[in-house]
Order: structure tokens, then sequence, then C-alpha cells
């Protein structure tokens, strides 16, 4: 299961595949640090038992249902300022695959994977190793809902409970890896302004009044886009904009 790829580049050339463990990405970190992995290196398992999400938050899954993987990759050719430039490519790249399937799939910022009216299908965490000379590596965990048909938050969903489907999760994989592979050749070439363009033309809630909550408090607001550094933008009541950092604010529920 998890053979190597034949139909990319330089993704999973190398992948291991761990029928449990407690997180793909703190594998995939240990293996770097080890010198046991390189730029490509993929980790995957059947059961991930410590997942991790934004914010400090747990992910969910059941064993054998979902995908549940953590990549390797060297982006020396950006800044470390430029990181969330990534973050856009490896949304765009999953939301791009999974449009077939279900055309309304969004990106909620900074990068989970929702359907409006149905809940958060997926998510995306992305851990570096910086170095005296900058940026060395980026292990990104992808967590994707696939055919798991219960879930202890109502904010859950998966491409199952959506389509009334099932898939098979390898080819859905090798499918997924290409278009990942595409979008960070993409960002390799400097196409930043197509990739930010993309991120933005299916992000949610964008250009619509809603109430988020900063801290305990709530505020109304419109998003109008991202600071240069991949923050959130938002367009106040009074016409003022302001900007948040990714623990600084919340969305409403779904």
């Amino acid at each position: 299961m998890y053979k190597i790829l034949a139909n990319t580049l330089f993704l999973g050339k190398d992948i291991h595949f761990l029928p449990d463990c407690h997180s793909t990405n703190d594998m995939a970190l240990q293996a770097l640090r080890q010198k046991e992995a390189t730029e490509g290196s993929i980790f995957i398992t059947n059961h991930q038992t410590r997942g991790k999400g934004q914010r400090g938050n747990s992910w969910e899954t059941k064993p054998g249902e979902n995908l549940t993987f953590s990549l390797v990759l060297q982006p020396k050719f950006l800044d470390l300022s430029e990181q969330f430039l990534l973050n856009m490519a490896i949304s765009n790249a999953i939301r791009r695959c999974f449009q077939e399937y279900v055309p309304g799939l969004l990106v909620k910022w900074p990068n989970d994977l929702v359907i409006p009216g149905f809940g958060k299908i997926g998510g995306i965490l992305i851990e570096n190793l910086v170095g005296s000379k900058g940026w060395e590596y980026a292990v990104v965990g992808i967590g994707l809902n696939i055919n798991q048909n219960q879930f202890g938050s109502p904010q859950a969903t998966s491409l199952s409970l959506v389509t009334g489907n099932t898939y098979p999760l390898e080819e859905l994989f090798k499918l997924i890896v290409v278009h990942l592979e595409q979008a960070y050749i993409a960002l390799k070439k400097g196409k930043n302004a197509v990739l930010t363009q993309e991120y933005l033309q299916h992000l949610y809630l964008i250009e619509k009044w809603a109430v988020f909550k900063v801290g305990e408090q709530e505020l109304e607001g419109k998003i109008i886009g991202l600071t240069e550094i991949g923050n959130l933008l938002l367009e106040l009541p009074s016409g003022r904009q302001q900007s948040f950092g990714i623990k600084e604010i919340s969305f409403p529920n779904f």
C-alpha cells in the first residue's frame, strides 16, 4: 500500500508507510533530524493517534478511513517572511484536486478546507526547520476526511458524507500528490500573484459581512484580503481596516 509514485518528478519517491503513529509531522521532523528524509519524502499512516491542527487543536480521525500524511519540502527559494505563499500553494492544490467531487469546496483562512452547509473536510499544518542560513525544511501535514461517517464535532464532515460515495484512499492519495507537486513547482517558478489570486478567489467568507470573535469580544467585519505576511485583512463597518494573525481571530460556526 502507498507505493513509490511513478507519475511525479520528486514528490512520493520516498514513502514511509506507518500503520499507526502519533503524528506524521513528528515522524517526518524526527527523520529529518536523523538525516533519514529529504525533499519529496512522504510519511503516511492508517491511524494517527495524536494528530495536530492549528491553534494546538487535535485532529480526529478513524483508522483506515481517511488520508493523513506529511510531506517534506525544502523551500529555500522563499524567505521565511514569505512562508504563507507555501501555505496558499498547498491549500490551492488540495482544493483544486477535490473540486470535481465537491465544487463548493473553499479554503477557510489560513488553511482549513470547508464545505459551507456541511463543515470542515480537512486541514493543513506546516512546521518548519530553521537553521543559521534560514529556512531549511518545511514539513506539511495534511489531514483529509474521506470515508469517515461519524464525528464527535458537528463542525466536521467528510467527502463520503457530502457525496454519498466511498473512495479508494490510495488512488486519491496519488491524485492529491500530483496536484501538490504542480502547485509547488509553480511556486518555485515565482507565480506568486497567480497563487494568491486563486487562494483569494476561493476563500471562505471573502467580501461577506460576518461576526468574528477576537478574544472574548465579537467583531463584525468583512474579509477583503491578506497582508504581505498572510494575516487576515478585515474591513470594519466604520470603513477602517484591521489585520489579524492566526491566533488573534476566530471564525463563526458554519
